[in-house]
């Protein structure tokens, strides 16, 4: 029997689909800046939908970093079951109560001025900006050896430390940034240590991606209605799995990395990728 393949131009949007997915699941984690990377992957290659549709996209395709989080951490994050005690409950909604305390600053502003940054932030320059300027940091931070912090458990964080890194997340919403780099630098300058700031960075995105994702998806049925094309949604579900998966690899990679080594060569990444991106955008396009 001969089998016969006809090529279909939907099949290379879903192709698409998988890169963007694939990108999204290993940039959300570590410190080099998701939405700058999701940015200047557009530039390339480009998804076939409107550009009401991939302003959500580019957001709701995080939700399959959430669902990552959630499963790996569900025993932390909920308040009963597993066998635990009063005690384990307690604290389990005392690090609720701080990671919403975390989160204010950046829900506050991002609701405020969302299409204001969308605006006025969302392009190349600001993007290789903010990659360079933080990876500068992150190298100064780690050759101060500032990732070895007295705060060695999760639950050992305060909440004016929760506030103050709440804070540097507010930093995040300027693209390029990174929202774990900016959590993580600003846990590893309040005294946390480096594996405490990544976890409590992972936990910090479940509330503020949600959010996010809410928002996006009330401005886009404001503006559209709640219809999507059938190659929308199968674009957008195709990208998420591939995000949960790549999300599960990425999280544990990190983790397993940050016992031994620091982030310094995150720093480097992001100070070559911003110099290339400049290149690129003065002298080639």
């Amino acid at each position: 029997m001969i089998l016969c393949y006809t090529y279909n131009g939907d099949d290379m949007e879903i192709l698409k689909a998988i890169f963007f997915g694939i990108v999204e699941g290993i940039t959300e984690w570590l410190p080099v800046s998701s939405t700058g990377h999701m940015i200047l992957l557009d530039e390339f290659i480009h998804l076939d939908v409107s550009s009401e549709f991939y302003k959500l996209f580019e957001v709701v395709v995080q939700l399959g970093a959430i669902i990552a989080v959630v499963i790996m951490y569900f025993k932390t994050i909920f308040p009963f079951g597993f066998g635990k005690t009063k005690e384990d409950t307690k604290n389990t909604f005392n690090l609720w109560g701080k990671i919403i305390v975390a989160c204010l600053p950046a829900a506050l502003v991002g609701i405020l001025f969302d299409d204001w940054l969308d605006e006025h932030l969302y392009n190349a320059f600001v993007v290789s900006l903010m990659l360079i300027i933080y990876g500068v940091l992150f190298i100064i931070i780690e050759s101060k050896n500032l990732g070895s912090g007295k705060v060695e458990n999760i639950k050992d964080i305060t909440y004016k430390q929760a506030l103050g890194v709440g804070g540097f997340q507010l930093l995040s919403l300027i693209p390029g940034t990174s929202r774990s780099g900016a959590t993580i630098i600003g846990g590893l300058l309040l005294g946390l240590k480096r594996s405490v700031a990544a976890e409590f960075t992972f936990f910090l995105a479940i509330p503020v991606m949600a959010g996010a994702s809410l928002l996006k998806l009330a401005k886009y049925v404001l503006n559209v209605g709640f219809v999507f094309e059938t190659q929308e949604l199968l674009i957008l579900g195709v990208a998420s799995i591939v995000t949960f998966v790549v999300s599960m690899i990425v999280i544990r990679f990190l983790l397993s990395y940050i016992r031994k080594r620091d982030f310094k060569v995150f720093g480097y990444y992001r100070i070559i990728l911003g110099l290339l991106v400049i290149l690129y955008f003065t002298l080639i396009k």
